[in-house]
């Protein structure tokens, strides 16, 4: 019997062959490319994105603005290029939007943008170097006259984050315990089990509120609080996994061979087992970035100036009954499409992994 090709390139090729699923990690990949080059390609660079000009709130998308710089703060550092694209950077220099501009001598002499049916008075400024620029909002401004792109695109990069280390913790735990209950049995599996199912028993939203309480608000808390409470499913997975495969024959020469316990939970069993932990990991990443949206809409999440999609639509939406309904419409697709291409992942995984389908020539 000849198998095809490797493992692994079966795997790879069945996957591909799931077209929904590839463009699923295709999308994927696109999200981590933004959140990785980060203030890099935003049009605002502020860190968090946070310029605001109050003059422009709620602006339609594709809106453009000529600005004044007023003034200039040389004591501003400059970034390199990994801490611009890691914190961005703070502006140097002060700016408001504009409708009319002229120069006379040394003074600059223009009327401040206030709205669309009124005219403010021309007020006098020092002129600057390349005191001008025009800035187009592709998406429009929020209710701060912030870059609603800029705060979308940087929001990328918080609710990823918190999806890969919740992931991780998750997979730490559950494949830790899960692995003890599904090897040893008898009182360790029965006292692990006792505990997975009293954290089952608890809603995920009101669990990761309570350990929310208990940590205080913030960033690196939601890591935590959302990590403890989505292991179960990995613990239960994996320790199944392990029941079923304890007892197979290269279990039993590996102990014949007196390989200790760890090294064969974790060079023999754990491998034998990791594309149903991976299909999981997957559908909990999409789980992840839905409750670390449904904190920060309830203010337990990142807290502000940080852009989340979650924050951005508690913001927002009580304007989507009124004509600005896509300042919480964007965030909302975002978040779907984003939670749909984890899912389709999660789906395409499964079929790879499914060895069913392999194809054998004999």
């Amino acid at each position: 019997m000849e198998i095809n090709n490797s493992p692994s390139k079966q795997v790879w090729k069945r996957f591909r062959h799931n077209k929904m699923a590839f463009f699923g990690l295709l999308f994927i990949l696109f999200m981590m490319l933004i959140a990785i080059l980060g203030y890099l390609i935003t049009p605002d660079q502020s860190p968090f994105a946070n310029t605001m000009h109050l003059q422009l709130s709620n602006k339609k998308p594709g809106r453009s603005f000529d600005f004044l710089i007023i003034s200039r703060n040389p004591e501003v550092k400059k970034n390199g290029i990994l801490d611009k694209m890691l914190f961005g950077q703070e502006p140097d220099f002060k700016s408001i939007p504009i409708t009319s501009y002229r120069e006379s001598g040394n003074m600059v002499y223009a009327r401040e943008y206030i709205g669309d049916d009124e005219q403010a008075e021309e007020m006098g400024y020092p002129l600057l170097e390349n005191n001008r620029y025009r800035q187009t909002f592709w998406l429009g401004t929020d209710i701060y006259g912030r870059d609603l792109l800029s705060r979308l695109m940087i929001g990328v990069r918080v609710s990823l984050s918190v999806g890969l280390m919740a992931v991780l913790i998750s997979l730490f735990i559950g494949i830790s315990l899960g692995a003890l209950a599904g090897y040893f049995g008898g009182k360790i599996d029965a006292a692990i089990s006792w505990f997975m199912n009293v954290i089952w028993s608890l809603p995920s939203l009101l669990l990761v509120i309570a350990i929310s309480f208990a940590l205080g608000k913030g960033f690196w808390q939601i890591f935590i609080a959302v990590g403890l409470s989505t292991w179960v499913d990995v613990s239960r997975l994996v320790r199944g996994q392990v029941m079923a495969l304890k007892n197979v024959e290269f279990v039993e020469a590996a102990k014949a061979l007196g390989f200790p316990t760890p090294r064969i939970i974790t060079r023999h069993l754990l491998p034998n087992i990791a594309g149903p932990i991976l299909v999981l990991a997957s559908a909990n990443f999409a789980a992840a970035i839905l409750l670390e949206t449904g904190l920060s809409f309830l203010g337990f999440g990142a807290q502000p100036p940080m852009p989340s999609w979650g924050s951005m639509i508690k913001e927002h939406y009580g304007y989507i009954i009124m004509d600005a309904a896509y300042l919480a419409v964007l965030p909302g697709l975002a978040i779907m499409t984003t939670v749909y291409a984890f899912n389709l992942l999660a789906i395409g995984l499964r079929d790879a992994f499914d060895v069913k389908s392999q194809n054998i020539s004999i």
